[in-house]
């Protein structure tokens, strides 16, 4: 099985997320070719790094096949990939599947916690109709579990052997 990491991405300050009611901050998503994740408290550089304890955005994943998707979908064919402000842009893993599991990307180990669920502010982002086109496509939230770095490019993936080795085995993307 072969995982890609397309783009990567970090922002200082935050554009949307506490902005309900108001304007949009101005904060860039700026491209990276490497990031620097630290266990339980998000990634350097990051709007979300030391944000609070325990907290289950410490990075944001989104498929990179979606963002084809939606291109197409919504006829924005211009539309850069940074418009959704997550984090990993990745190719080859079904995100749905890793809420509640353990993994590794590389060298770094997260804990998948929640879908990252699109807002209004993608219709503002996106495109008119993109907050809706997005549900249950809006990519995955996860904790860091072990620090490391990650890179654009191909990289390894498994599973974390839980208490249970019963588990059914992981869906992934098999049409990449």
């Amino acid at each position: 099985m072969q995982v890609f990491i397309r783009h990567l991405f970090v922002s200082a300050g935050h554009n949307f997320f506490g902005h309900h009611g108001g304007p949009a901050g101005v904060h860039p998503t700026m491209p990276m070719q490497r990031l620097q994740c630290r266990a339980g408290r998000g990634i350097e550089g990051d709007r979300f790094f030391d944000y609070k304890p325990d907290y289950r955005g410490q990075i944001t994943f989104f498929d990179y096949r979606v963002y084809d998707e939606i291109k197409r979908a919504l006829q924005r064919p211009q539309l850069q990939p940074d418009a959704f402000r997550r984090n990993v842009l990745v190719e080859g893993l079904d995100l749905p599947a890793l809420l509640g599991v353990r993994f590794v990307l590389g060298e770094v180990e997260f804990e998948g916690c929640t879908e990252s669920a699109p807002c209004h502010w993608m219709d503002q982002a996106v495109a008119p109709g993109a907050e809706t086109w997005l549900k249950g496509r809006g990519g995955l939230r996860a904790k860091i579990r072990k620090d490391g770095s990650l890179s654009v490019g191909e990289v390894t993936f498994s599973l974390v052997p839980g208490p249970d080795s019963s588990l059914e085995p992981l869906r992934m993307r098999r049409d990449v």
